[in-house]
């Protein structure tokens, strides 16, 4: 028995399009109906919970007559668009069955790279959930675009777990877990119990497309999982084929992988920085400044810095990339891309000299500055 989910109060639910969809011919009424009976049994067991569900473009594209998920931006933003008003539909009236309140809540990578919009979708958010509402969130696709999509729906539920700091984040998919090969190409392939997020281990064994509806894969799910983690939340990656999967997850049993989280959780405003998937520049570093901030938890100075790319202005958010080119961190910056570009290698005293003034002797100070 595992008893780390028996734990949680709050959960985030992630359900793949292949869950809600008869293999993208519309939605699975009676698939629906099976999840929102399960979440009103956590309900009544005195759970929070929220869902992200997939299914809206491949209603979307049943409701049209396509037969093939297409590939143009404007198409795939029109079938999400007529699918959302049945996917909607379909969960308020199964929901309300259980006497339960559903809301809609769609989201862009925008509403939670800019800072107030991301307070603002954390308090309707919890405020939902105060009120007893289960909060039904997907990707608003019928505005984004390729530069600010979350990616997959596996990201998203990362974010929101992230967001609202639940205790848990479960991904439910069509395969059983997270296994050490593809058991579909590999007949050695042998299924992962329990492991901890973030583990690079984890991310060698995951790969491959998912369906054909979907966009995730295995690895998506892995990645998520260790996103997920920073704030503090474990994830459970199991199979939604599996009969009350989330009543029995909840209980204790072990079913699928579970992905722990070790680390304590940030404080909001690191959680916030960490989770920006899109940024303005970078900032790469030498070998000392690494270890200034992942040693000693300096703050960095313009001294260490090699190079700066992309163009951002002062209180952007920036990536921080290692000698070797890996993105190791996230911070606020204080200076432009054309001045960080003209103080990059220089000791803070020479700032006011180059410049002609000096704000800050650090480029990023540490309390804006996040490891990941």
């Amino acid at each position: 028995m595992n008893t780390v989910l028996t734990r949680a109060k709050r959960i985030v639910v992630k359900v793949g399009s292949s869950l809600v969809t008869n293999q993208g011919t519309g939605l699975d009424m009676t698939a629906l109906g099976n999840w929102a009976r399960q979440i009103a049994t956590l309900r009544a067991q005195g759970c929070e919970v929220v869902l992200v569900s997939s299914g809206a473009i491949a209603e979307g594209m049943q409701r049209l007559g396509w037969k093939q998920r297409p590939s143009a931006v404007h198409e795939l933003q029109a079938a999400a668009a007529v699918g959302q008003m049945g996917l909607v539909q379909a969960y308020e009236s199964c929901f309300r069955q259980h006497k339960l309140n559903a809301a809609q809540v769609l989201l862009t990578h925008a509403d939670l790279a800019d800072r107030e919009r991301y307070l603002n979708a954390r308090s309707t958010l919890r405020t939902l959930l105060n009120l007893g509402v289960i909060p039904i969130i997907n990707e608003n696709d019928t505005v984004v675009t390729d530069e600010i999509k979350f990616g997959d729906n596996d990201t998203l539920g990362a974010l929101v777990a992230n967001l609202i700091e639940a205790d848990a984040l479960i991904i439910l998919t069509d395969q059983d877990g997270l296994y050490t090969a593809d058991p579909r190409k590999d007949s050695s392939a042998t299924l992962i119990s329990v492991a901890l997020a973030g583990d690079p281990a984890l991310e060698m064994m995951a790969g491959g497309a998912g369906s054909h509806i979907g966009r995730g894969g295995m690895i998506t799910k892995v990645l998520a999982a260790k996103r997920a983690a920073r704030s503090g939340a474990h994830t459970v990656i199991a199979s939604g084929h599996e009969r009350d999967v989330l009543p029995r997850l909840l209980q204790g049993e072990s079913i699928g992988t579970l992905l722990t989280a070790t680390s304590l959780s940030l404080d909001a405003r690191k959680q916030w920085l960490a989770d920006h998937l899109q940024v303005s520049g970078r900032v790469s570093l030498d070998a000392g400044a690494v270890r200034a901030l992942r040693g000693d938890g300096k703050s960095l100075l313009p001294i260490g810095v090699t190079q700066v790319s992309g163009e951002f202005q002062r209180g952007a958010v920036v990536a921080i990339l290692d000698e070797k080119g890996a993105d190791i961190a996230r911070g606020l910056v204080n200076y432009s891309a054309d001045e960080a570009r003209r103080i990059a290698g220089k000791a803070s005293g020479e700032i006011e000299g180059i410049l002609g003034y000096v704000d800050e002797p650090e480029l990023i100070h540490r309390d804006n500055l996040v490891l990941l």
